[in-house]
C-alpha cells in the first residue's frame, strides 16, 4: 500500500488513536506491558488488566480498540484476539471519527429490535466473520 494512503488512514483514525494512546500511557504507568503489532500498539496487563477482569459480566471484555491502539487484559490474550481487533482497526481507518458513534448507533438499533447489542452489532459481526469464519451468526 502506498505510504500516502497508509498515512491518510492513520490520520483519519487519529482522534480515537489519541484517546487510546492516553489510556495506554496511563495503563503503562500502572504496570501494563506493550508491544507493536501489525501497525498498532497493543497494551495489556498490570492494573488495567486486573480492573478489566473485575468488571461485572455485562460489562466485561478482553480487549478494546481505539484507532491504532488496542487495550486488553494481557499480552497473550491480545495476541489471541489480534485478528478480531485488527478488523476493528480497519473499521476505524474506514469510518474515522464517525466510528464510535456508528458503533453505538448499531448497538442501540439492535437493542431496539430486541437483539443482542454486542453480538448483533454490525461491526462485531464483521469482526467475528473475519476472525472466526465458522462461528454461527446470530
Amino acid at each position: 500500500m502506498p505510504i500516502v494512503i497508509r498515512l491518510a488512514k492513520y490520520c483519519w483514525a487519529a482522534p480515537w488513536s489519541l484517546l487510546g494512546a492516553v489510556l495506554g500511557c496511563v495503563a503503562i504507568l500502572l504496570g501494563a506491558d506493550w508491544r507493536r503489532a501489525q501497525g498498532t500498539f497493543e497494551i495489556g496487563g498490570g492494573l488495567l488488566g486486573a480492573l478489566i477482569r473485575r468488571l461485572p459480566p455485562s460489562l466485561s471484555f478482553s480487549a478494546i480498540t481505539f484507532g491504532h491502539v488496542i487495550l486488553g487484559v494481557d499480552l497473550p490474550t491480545l495476541a489471541h484476539l489480534r485478528a478480531h481487533e485488527q478488523v476493528h482497526v480497519r473499521q476505524y481507518e474506514h469510518w474515522g471519527p464517525a466510528y464510535v458513534p456508528a458503533y453505538i448507533l448499531s448497538s442501540l438499533l439492535q437493542l431496539m429490535r430486541g437483539r443482542h447489542p454486542y453480538l448483533d452489532n454490525h461491526f462485531e459481526r464483521e469482526a467475528y466473520a473475519v476472525s472466526h469464519p465458522r462461528a454461527p451468526q446470530t
